[in-house]
């Protein structure tokens, strides 16, 4: 199906949590790349609570002078009883530097996983920061930033909003996913202010994100949890989002 990329404009909306969220729920093998250049797994310590060793990520990716899609394959973990695999981020911010020259044809190594029908998700983290995966935004299907909805959390938002700006007639597409909707401000406030599509909108749902953000045990009715649903809905949208300008642009090349 596609890439995907999730990113922030501002410090904690729930990047990582919606990621990895929807990753769990996606109805196709999907790899989860921790990309976030400020480093730590917040995977392995957060989902896994430390369970988890690190064993190979991004870095070895980076030093790898084999074929980077086979080394993909062998750095990759699986998450049990799921269809889910990820590659680990850095240890520490300070490997963010080497990972420089990796970005660019790790974009194009994961755009080939869509022939083995498997789809990529990336926490490429906060914006703007040393060794930003910029490479990987700029070549994703869709590029989406998380957001909350207070004031300072729009200002940042419209702060970057032009660099995600893609042509009406590109491949690429970029959105935005809020959370929190209506703390204060809507949707359709949203998209008017930043000029950006409101691909999806989640609900603050606490115990159900420290399930994914911290390894916590699920609440009752964990499956039918606002936040659950709301996961579901946006994959629903983030799908129909990319195949309808797949149609467009097939149907522009026929015409």
């Amino acid at each position: 199906m596609a890439v995907v990329t999730l990113s922030a404009a501002s410090g904690s909306p729930g990047v990582t949590t919606t990621a990895l969220g929807l990753a769990l729920l996606w109805p196709r093998p999907v790899l989860l790349v921790e990309a976030d250049p400020t480093g730590g797994s917040n995977l392995l310590a957060g989902y896994f609570r430390g369970t988890r060793e690190y064993d190979a990520g991004l870095i070895e990716l980076a030093l790898t002078a084999s074929d980077l899609g086979e080394a993909l394959a062998d750095v990759a973990q699986s998450i049990d009883d799921t269809t889910v695999s990820f590659v680990a981020g850095t240890r520490s911010q300070t490997q963010a530097g080497a990972l420089r020259d990796l970005w660019e044809p790790l974009a194009h190594a994961l755009a080939d996983l869509e022939s083995t029908g498997q789809d990529v998700i990336v926490d490429a983290g906060r914006l703007g920061l040393h060794g930003s995966p910029q490479p990987l935004l700029d070549a994703a299907d869709l590029a989406l930033l998380v957001s909350g909805t207070t004031l300072p959390n729009l200002s940042a938002l419209r702060s970057w909003a032009e660099a995600f700006q893609r042509p009406a007639l590109d491949w690429h597409q970029s959105g935005v996913v809020l959370v929190g909707e209506g703390q204060p401000y809507n949707a359709r406030d949203v998209a008017a202010a930043v000029s950006l599509s409101v691909i999806a909108s989640l609900p603050e749902d606490p115990d159900t994100a420290a399930v994914f953000s911290r390894g916590a045990q699920p609440p009752k009715r964990h499956e039918t949890s606002p936040l659950i649903r709301g996961l579901n809905s946006a994959i629903a949208s983030i799908h129909s989002t990319i195949a309808r300008r797949r149609t467009e642009l097939l149907e522009g090349a026929r015409s």
